[in-house]
């Protein structure tokens, strides 16, 4: 059976005796047409079911009003959190946003890319994925006068406005933390992807052990992707070590949540025998057993920032823009998990 073809305005301007460009007005709210018409026109829309047409309106107008996000993975709290932050300013002014998940996929994210080129969005707001090394795809955007912002994972190759938590303190903070705890041997979870967050995290804690006189040792630094499963295999190969650690930081909530529950398996206590500290303040943090020691990043606060930026360089019009880096203070927050004092 053939589909049935969808309603189009000259459709509701047969149905109704009127021209076409009258019928477009009055779905546009034009203050030339009276209550009447516009009434009717949208009466007869709604029975034909009329939808409209964003990219041939796009097309004529030069404006979408919506905009296109794309994040690693949308089921993280965080992402979704930031999210919701940026929804909260897009909807004051009329604006939708089409979300979109890169998966830390590079292919995916660049045919991300294209396809919100296609549907000619008004701009994009991105957090890099892990494994994307080049930028070319985020370049091919900007060539074509679409507004670009970066999130949380940012990068210093793509000439743009960026919102970011300092990282570097936040990680800082952590060790630091874990050394006034009398810790001694503090293991880190990273990842060996160029991604500025987890550099900065690294560097952080490098930089807390500096500053206390402690060294800083290859086989307690853990390259991974920092997912759960990650995280086990991570702690597993700590605790082959002649020596085990006596804390572990983990640049991400779930690379800690795999560790202690491989310390749970083990009988190994937390945080007497080994204290463990996250990054990002997932809501599971504050229910495990022990509560777990994490920084918050602000993820709502970082939305609305977001938003804020990116319609602001969007107002510009395609005038030159002075890419602006924004960072925000992140907040340990302590818990059971490191408290050994």
């Amino acid at each position: 059976m053939a589909e049935k073809a969808k309603a189009t305005i000259h459709d509701i301007a047969e149905v109704l005796n009127i021209t076409a460009s009258t019928v477009s007005r009055a779905l546009n709210n034009n203050p030339r047409i009276s209550d009447n018409t516009r009434k009717l026109v949208l009466k007869t829309a709604k029975q034909l079911n009329y939808q409209p047409n964003n990219i041939a309106a796009a097309l004529r107008n030069g404006k979408s009003h919506i905009i296109g996000i794309i994040v690693p993975t949308a089921d993280r709290t965080f992402f979704a959190s930031v999210v919701r932050g940026i929804e909260e300013i897009a909807n004051k002014i009329n604006y939708k946003v089409i979300i979109c998940q890169s998966y830390d996929n590079y292919d995916k994210e660049v045919q991300t890319i294209d396809a919100l080129l296609s549907a000619r969005v008004d701009g994009i707001i991105a957090s890099i994925g892990k494994n994307t090394e080049d930028f070319s795809h985020f370049k091919r955007a900007q060539e074509k006068g679409i507004p670009l912002v970066l999130f949380d994972r940012t990068t210093d190759e793509l000439e743009v406005s960026q919102i970011m938590i300092d990282d570097y303190l936040g990680a800082f903070k952590v060790t630091e933390h874990l050394i006034q705890q009398g810790c001694r041997r503090i293991a880190h979870f990273t990842s060996p992807k160029k991604v500025s967050i987890f550099r900065e995290r690294l560097r952080g804690y490098t930089d807390a052990l500096k500053k206390h006189n402690l060294p800083v040792l290859d086989e307690l630094i853990v390259g991974s992707n920092l997912q759960l499963e990650d995280g086990r295999k991570s702690m597993e190969k700590l605790l082959a070590l002649p020596e085990m650690p006596d804390a572990v930081f983990s640049a991400s909530d779930y690379g800690a949540m795999g560790a202690m529950q491989v310390l749970k398996e083990r009988k190994i206590k937390i945080p007497q025998e080994v204290a463990l500290a996250g990054f990002s303040n997932e809501p599971f943090t504050s229910f495990t057993d022990p509560p777990l020691t994490t920084v918050d990043q602000f993820s709502i606060q970082m939305g609305n920032m977001t938003a804020e930026l990116f319609f602001e360089q969007l107002k510009q019009n395609g005038k030159k823009h002075l890419p602006q880096k924004t960072v925000l203070k992140p907040e340990l927050i302590i818990r059971q998990s490191t408290l050994k004092k």
